[in-house]
């Protein structure tokens, strides 16, 4: 007999909620349990005894795993050694960590950069492991794609319950907009919001802007893995059984140009100048198209349009960043 999904006194640690994505779990909280939260300066993941001692000592009922080491082509092309090491350290101490401490299900947040480069689309999760990645951003994608080998290997060795989730690109409020480090949502509302600032008359972006981007509202991923994290143990079970890496892609059925893009952002910006492209920078991955079918059918679909979830991430921007604007 299955057991209820969680009782009223469970707790779920969320890990990296000071993030994009862990800001939004916090937000969008769990219908079943209370969150735990500790920032970076309360515990560093990296610290493997750290992390040891708070599992112990706190005991969460789940643990959703959100934190990691960031950035788009650039920082990713420029800082290999840093996004593979230390995003393997945080994994392995939180997966194992949890692991000992009896965390009932934990929930990693990997990547559709883990996807093949030339994977067929829409990309299915059968399609993991089954060629290259992406080479501008291979090393935080093998670093992904060591976690769920790892939450495979705990259930298949320990019979613990943990399961991948392989969101599509994220954009939204919390988003880093640092200009080496951000992705490419967040590097365009910067970059234009500077632009209609300077009166710029031409702004060039880099690559050739053909390729294909899917992004999704960062508060529409946080409620489907928490619609995930609430599921009951029988539709949970089936999830991890589903294949051999328990691992379901969360898409958001949007596609769009880079080119296309910057000519949105820049027109919710109020940017009027010329818009250029650079076939002389990289491209990345031309497309990356996730299948949604198994989100689609527990019930879950995204909800916030490309045009309202870039108007709501330009607010934040503006809130946050005034002396840009």
């Amino acid at each position: 007999m299955n057991k209820a999904p969680y009782s009223d006194v469970s707790r779920t640690f969320i890990a990296g909620h000071t993030g994009l994505l862990g800001g939004a779990l916090a937000r969008a909280g769990s219908r079943t349990s209370a969150l735990v939260l500790r920032t970076h300066a309360e515990l560093n993941l990296s610290d493997q005894p750290a992390v040891e001692h708070f599992m112990q000592a706190e005991r969460p009922s789940r643990v959703i795993l959100a934190a990691a080491r960031v950035g788009g082509i650039h920082a990713n092309s420029t800082y290999p050694v840093e996004f593979l090491a230390d995003n393997l350290a945080i994994y392995t101490n939180v997966i194992e960590s949890a692991r000992r401490a009896g965390v009932e299900r934990l929930i990693f947040v990997g990547s559709n950069c883990s996807y093949p480069r030339a994977a067929p689309q829409p990309i299915t999760e059968a399609s993991l492991f089954q060629g290259e990645v992406e080479p501008t951003n291979s090393a935080f994608a093998m670093a992904k794609l060591a976690a769920i080998e790892l939450c495979r290997a705990c259930n298949q060795q320990y019979g613990t319950r943990y399961l991948a989730v392989m969101p599509t690109s994220l954009y939204g409020p919390g988003d880093n907009y640092d200009p080496a480090n951000s992705h490419v949502a967040a590097a365009m509302i910067r970059r234009f919001v500077k632009a209609a600032k300077d009166r710029t008359p031409v702004e060039t972006i880099w690559g050739s802007g053909s390729p294909l981007r899917e992004l999704l509202y960062v508060d529409d991923c946080a409620t489907a893995i928490h619609l995930l994290a609430d599921l009951p143990d029988a539709q949970f079970d089936a999830l991890l059984a589903a294949s051999r890496y328990p691992v379901i892609n969360i898409g958001g059925g949007t596609e769009v140009s880079i080119l296309k893009l910057a000519q949105q952002v820049a027109d919710i910006v109020g940017y009027t100048g010329e818009i250029r492209t650079d076939p002389a920078k990289p491209d990345g991955v031309p497309r990356k198209l996730l299948d949604n079918s198994r989100m689609a059918a527990l019930g879950w679909q995204a909800k916030v349009s490309l045009d309202e979830g870039l108007r709501l991430a330009l607010a934040d921007y503006r809130a946050r960043y005034p002396a840009n604007d």
